[in-house]
């Protein structure tokens, strides 16, 4: 026996217990009635034996006139019973009424032909109904033959009430347990309709008994009355089954607007359990061995439908097909534990709801084979056709994706492999042979990589693996010495063994360039391994052929310097909130008279190398600082920042040079920061630290460029003396769309407040940007939002013209002049009074 037949079999046995102890106490209140009428001073006379008949009469009849509801598999019928018995016992002894409304009922359930259990149910519960409202009578001390028409109100309104609410504790536990319903549901389903129809029956028994305290004849009259109450009530009763049937086939229909084709099966179940209210519901498909079973509470089965468990019940099936009758997917069937045929509403609606079920079937198999293909046409678009391996468009990609993850643990590099004359194997065995040769190879390169590294096959016999995670860059070097070692094994090719060499190129992830540079740097690398016989060669910059350029610069360094080459334009700091310029950011050009203009990127490791950086610092320190006193002449007295190169630290005559030229210019320190971009460098060696020292002592500020992006940010900070931090351009540019791009800014933006540091803001792009970095609390910010770099002129004209007739300015203003503005509790922590002019900053 299944755990549902237990279930079953239990709750059955409970049901008849309670409809025993039901009937058992009926019959003790029926054979008390019987010994308080036998027992009667007289014997009832002709008119009390047509009042009897009358009471079976009326009792039967409320009986009978029922509002109808089913609930799963079994019809329940709420009736006027109650009604007849109160107003019986206003013109009758309550032994009769208690006799009378047992022989009516005894009577309608006959006519009926109702099952055993529901009539013995039936008559039971009603003869309870009359000795309780008999009993409440009796305690208000009414008797049928006293009391004016005004005295019966309160007696009779509780009698009644008393009928009504017994009739609910009878009935719903005895429903809930027939159906398994909850009591809670029982009791709430169209509660308001009977609340208003037992009000409307109440206002009925106390007028007819008022009426019958004049004259008992009148008792035939009350039925008419009753009965066109009762069909005002079925009839709202009806229109109330009907719109909730339509608002439940409305949501069940909504429900199965689904792509997915599990969730659209598991939503046709559960919905058509509840909308048909039926103990089960099943869901089998043609176009493969699938059924989904379950009820309201969820999903029971689901699987092959050979294998399903057998189900019992009466099944109502209907074909999931068009409203034409085509594309037939399946069958819907509900399943109720009993006999039931629906009505022709809920036909109807079963029909719509099938067809509704088919095409949410049909669509969602649809997109299930579409995102296959889809899924088939970018796999294929991503892996090599023959090996299956990844191809260059995927390789590219995920390198991509991987070196812009800032995040990343350990070194990246990649591996690019080349087979030895691939082609004379191609020529002796043929291109069949050759691609079987190629198979292998990506088989035995698949092996011997890690999981986390990605193999891939460029095309011809070239094959790359994009390593990560390494400790350190030279194990690169031994993880492309095993990726060869498993190529060079002989492998078994129609009976003969063949050899196949391969030479590999190593290159470790560059600071710029990406991708497509790693790339470019691991097929130089390899064929330097293949001009030198070599299996593995690792990139090296010195014999880069590309790289000829360079060299050719530093040719060209010497009259750079002479002739004033070097030129430097500024990119003004602003205060978020008031738009007021606050500092300059310096940046270094070099006019070349064949190249045009060149960026740092490409010509300071050219000026590291030659020996002429402390010239070229010079050189830029002294453009820098002339423009800053011009502008301080002039009313603007702004701090000027000048990027420092690694290699100017490491000088212990860096410090000195700095301070005669403040001099020179008459400049205070304290207008003169100095960008130190983040490296190893910076933080491991002893001298780097004194020459910071020095500069630090001698008033000049410190700003930590590019804060966030280096290799050690918080052990950086704690050896170097800075008074500024400045947010990357990168965090700035994703805050918006990144959660970890914004929390790495407002994790700057703490640490600046908590270690008193001005932090700045660059790439500051949009006016939302803006106003968002500011509301986080930073003061300061510099991007093409405001100003493009420009010549210190051009910087100077800009000042004096301003934002909207405000010198100085570049940008509105976030909020009126003394506006009030509500600060969140952080920024309030940090903020600055404007008074204070951002002493830190320039930027």
């Amino acid at each position: 026996m299944t755990r549902t037949d237990r279930r079953d079999a239990g709750t059955d046995r409970r049901l008849l217990l309670l409809v025993g102890l039901i009937v058992i106490c009926a019959v003790l209140v029926g054979a008390h009635a019987t010994y308080v009428a036998a027992t009667a001073t007289s014997p009832p006379s002709l008119g009390d034996l047509g009042l009897v008949a009358t009471l079976v009469f009326l009792t039967a009849a409320g009986f009978r006139i029922k509002v109808r509801i089913r609930i799963r598999a079994s019809n329940h019928d709420f009736s006027w019973c109650e009604t007849a018995i109160v107003i019986g016992l206003a013109v009758a002894p309550a032994e009769w009424v208690v006799l009378s409304t047992g022989l009516g009922v005894a009577i309608a359930v006959a006519m009926m032909k109702l099952p055993l259990l529901k009539a013995a149910f039936g008559v039971a519960k009603n003869m309870l109904l009359a000795g309780a409202a008999a009993a409440v009578l009796t305690l208000a001390g009414w008797h049928e033959a006293t009391g004016g028409a005004l005295d019966v109100v309160g007696p009779f309104a509780i009698a009644y009430l008393t009928a009504v609410v017994l009739d609910e504790l009878l009935s719903l536990p005895v429903i809930g347990l027939a159906t398994g319903t909850s009591l809670r549901q029982l009791f709430w389903q169209d509660l308001d309709l009977r609340v208003v129809g037992g009000l409307g029956r109440l206002i009925v028994v106390l007028c007819t008994v008022m009426i019958l305290q004049a004259d008992p004849r009148l008792l035939l009259a009350v039925p008419p009355l009753i009965i066109s109450l009762h069909l005002a009530y079925a009839s709202r009763v009806r229109y109330r089954v009907e719109r909730e049937a339509w608002q439940r086939l409305a949501q069940a229909t909504d429900a199965l607007n689904d792509v997915d084709l599990d969730a659209v099966l598991r939503s046709a179940v559960t919905r058509a359990a509840e909308l048909f209210s039926v103990d089960e519901v099943e869901v089998e498909l043609h176009d493969r061995p699938r059924l989904v079973r379950g009820n309201a509470e969820g999903i029971t089965y689901d699987g092959p439908a050979p294998e399903a468990p057998a189900a019992s019940g009466t099944v109502i099936p209907r074909a999931l097909e068009g409203h034409d009758g085509s594309a037939d997917v399946g069958e819907l069937r509900l399943r109720v534990h009993g006999a039931v045929k629906l009505s022709e509403r809920e036909s109807y609606t079963f029909r719509t709801f099938a067809s509704a079920l088919c095409t949410a079937v049909r669509n969602a198999s649809a997109y299930q084979e579409l995102t296959r293909v889809a899924a088939e046409h970018a796999r294929a678009a991503a892996h090599d056709a023959l090996t299956g391996l990844a191809n260059r468009r995927q390789l590219l990609e995920h390198g991509t994706e991987l070196l812009a993850n800032r995040h990343i643990d350990g070194v990246t590099a990649l591996v690019l492999i080349d087979l030895n004359h691939f082609k004379e194997v191609n020529d002796t065995l043929g291109h069949a042979a050759g691609d079987r040769v190629l198979v292998e190879v990506a088989s035995r390169l698949r092996r011997e990589a890690r999981s986390d590294d990605l193999v891939a096959r460029l095309g011809g016999d070239e094959f790359a693996v994009l390593i990560t995670g390494l400790p350190a860059p030279a194990i690169a070097a031994h993880r492309a010495e095993g990726l060869l070692a498993a190529l060079h094994e002989p492998m078994s090719l129609d009976g003969m063994r063949i050899s196949v060499e391969a030479s590999g190129g190593i290159a470790v992830a560059p600071s710029s360039g990406g991708m497509s540079e790693l790339l470019r740097r691991a097929d130089v690398a390899m064929y330097q391994a293949k001009r030198s016989g070599q299996r593995t060669a690792t990139y090296a910059r010195a014999r880069d052929t590309a790289d000829v350029g360079r060299l050719t610069l530093g040719g060209d360094l010497p009259r750079a310097l002479t002739q004033h080459e070097f030129t430097v334009t500024f990119q003004p700091i602003v205060d978020l909130g008031s738009g007021e310029v606050v500092g300059a950011e310096a940046l270094a050009r070099w006019h070349h008279p064949d190249r045009g203009n060149l960026d740092p990127l490409r010509f300071l490791e050219t000026v590291e190398r030659s020996g002429l950086l402390p010239a070229f610092a010079d050189a830029v320190l002294d453009q820098s600082l002339i423009a800053a006193g011009t502008w301080r002449d002039a009313g603007f007295d702004l701090p000027v920042a000048v990027n420092v190169s690694p290699r100017s630290l490491l000088d212990p005559r860096f410090p000195s040079s700095v301070v005669a030229r403040l001099r020179a210019h008459d400049l205070p320190p304290d207008r003169l920061f100095l960008e130190l971009t983040e490296t190893l460098t910076i933080s491991q060696l002893e001298v780097v630290d004194q020459v910071l020292g020095q500069l630090r002592d001698a008033g000049v500020r410190l700003a930590l460029d590019d804060f966030g992006t280096g290799y050690s940010s918080l052990s950086v900070l704690s050896r170097i003396p800075v008074h500024e931090l400045k947010i990357d351009r990168g965090f700035v540019r994703e805050m918006e769309t990144s959660p970890e791009a914004a929390a790495v800014i407002r994790s700057t933006l703490d640490l600046g407040r908590s270690l008193n540091l001005v932090v700045v803001a660059e790439g500051v792009e949009s006016e939302p940007q803006r106003r968002a970095l500011w509301e986080m609390g930073c003061v300061a910010g510099q991007g093409h939002l405001f100003a493009r770099p420009m010549p210190p002129a051009r910087l100077l004209a800009a000042l004096h013209r301003g934002s909207g007739g405000r010198p100085g300015t570049l940008a509105p203003a976030l909020h009126d002049e003394g506006s009030v503005i509500r600060l969140s509790p952080g920024r309030r922590a940090g903020g600055r009074n404007r008074g204070d002019r951002l002493p830190h900053l320039p930027a």
